[in-house]
């Protein structure tokens, strides 16, 4: 029984660790994006990890779409932190696809964070952008539970 209290103290200690470093971080975010914001319009691309690392990366874009200040935050933990991105200053965002150079020699999870960017940045440009929430790999569950069940049904009879 003493263990049992004792491994519950321990992963609410761990919880409430983990919700003090989120909120550290979501600090260093707001922070970093309000100094970009100053600059100018801020594009942000994203590409989610869910077994690797989620990557965010910011641009901030001067009026003819040419970067003036670039950042990326990398990682798995809530310990990641936004680095410079120094090699895309005064590129053009609008072409930051998977044929530029620079975009090529960046690893695989930032190049699509990287023309995440761009195509938010477009779309907004355009005035088409609407931001759709991305769906996690556990909102339809129940649905795919009822077409499993469904599935066995079919095949047991």
């Amino acid at each position: 029984m003493n263990f049992i209290y004792t491994f519950a103290v321990f992963v609410v200690l761990a919880y409430i660790v983990q919700v003090i470093l989120g909120l550290r971080q979501l600090k260093h975010f707001n922070r970093v994006y309000a100094r970009l914001r100053k600059k100018g319009r801020v594009a942000i691309g994203r590409n989610s990890g869910r077994i690797k690392a989620g990557t965010i990366v910011m641009f901030a874009i001067d009026e003819e779409g040419k970067v003036l200040e670039g950042q990326k935050m990398q990682g798995v933990t809530v310990m990641a932190k936004f680095k410079s991105m120094p090699a895309y200053l005064g590129q053009d965002i609008h072409y930051f696809d998977h044929y530029n150079p620079l975009v090529r020699q960046e690893n695989k999870l930032l190049q699509l964070a990287i023309e995440d960017a761009r195509d938010v940045f477009l779309k907004t440009e355009a005035g088409v952008y609407h931001d759709a929430p991305r769906t996690s790999p556990f909102s339809d569950l129940g649905l795919r539970a009822r077409l499993l069940l469904g599935h066995l049904k079919k095949h047991s009879q």
